[in-house]
């Protein structure tokens, strides 16, 4: 375990509301792709940093297919962020996962279409990261570890499909991801956790059932108001989560995640145009230096 750690926290803005966090500050940061969901909270908890940004911004203001994951992704990088954590809500595709349910997710089916997905677009530089597993085991293990110091059991490991939005799936839509061996639907984890590994954040993602998807026709259709009842009965149950997974996170250096570009950018150096290597120098800067 590392003695200091700044650990990512995006999800629900009431996540930064926990017992004992210390020298709070809210931060406003601008990056090259924008401006993030919303200001990022960042505070102490012991020896552990943690930065929160809640996803929808605060007032859940912005839909799922327009938040700007680049910009997310990229403001928590510069804010120093050495792994994170995705807390969302999702519907559940299996009887055995029911609503209240957590799931530590392991893998993602990305079904997104328009978003933005990748740091390494027009700007001159091309790099081809591995995303075979795309969660570190290490922070999967750890927040696992956490689930149940905080008094529940979750689903240890599942695939998350994530699908456009904002609308819900279709009935035929859900028994089709069933058929691909999926566990959970949500909305918001991709391009996230892709952009994560661009970034070489070592990535987790604790997944919250508030109900059973459409393919369950003994329930009721999924309701908004369903959905919220559940997400509120869950907040508490997260800050918990959060607070003993500060206590005690993985050493992030160890992660294969902390070097994830490494051997990935495949553009010449000397093609590289100086201004790409001064955008992205969070990103790429270890490797490639501005000149």
């Amino acid at each position: 375990m590392a003695t200091e750690n700044t650990v990512a926290i995006i999800g629900g803005s009431g996540l930064y509301e926990l017992d004992g966090l210390k020298d709070i500050e809210e931060l406003r940061v601008t990056t090259p792709f924008g401006a993030p969901s919303d200001a990022v909270i960042r505070g102490r908890l012991g020896e552990t940093t943690l930065l929160f940004l809640p996803r929808h911004g605060r007032g859940h203001r912005v839909p799922p297919h327009l938040i700007n994951y680049r910009a997310n992704i990229f403001a928590l990088k510069l804010l120093g962020a050495q792994q994170l954590v995705s807390v969302s809500a999702v519907g559940s595709l299996r009887a055995e996962i029911r609503p209240g349910d957590m799931v530590i997710v392991d893998q993602f089916i990305d079904l997104t279409r328009k978003r933005a997905n990748t740091f390494f677009d027009d700007a001159g530089v091309v790099a081809h990261v591995g995303l075979a597993d795309p969660t570190d085991p290490a922070l999967r293990a750890a927040l696992s570890e956490a689930v149940v110091r905080a008094g529940k059991k979750p689903h240890d490991g599942g695939t998350y499909v994530c699908i456009e939005g904002p609308q819900f799936s279709t009935r035929a839509e859900s028994h089709l991801y069933r058929s691909f061996g999926a566990h959970v639907i949500g909305m918001t984890n991709m391009p996230e956790a892709r952009l994560a590994r661009e970034a070489e954040l070592p990535y987790a993602s604790l997944a919250m059932a508030t109900d059973y998807d459409c393919w369950h026709e003994s329930e009721e259709a999924v309701t908004v108001e369903a959905v919220v009842a559940v997400l509120h009965q869950n907040v508490d149950l997260a800050r918990q989560v959060v607070r003993h997974l500060a206590e005690r996170l993985p050493d992030p250096s160890l992660s294969p995640s902390s070097r994830a570009l490494e051997n990935t950018i495949i553009t010449a150096h000397n093609h590289i145009p100086d201004e790409t290597r001064e955008l992205l120098a969070p990103l790429i800067g270890k490797y490639f230096p501005a000149e």
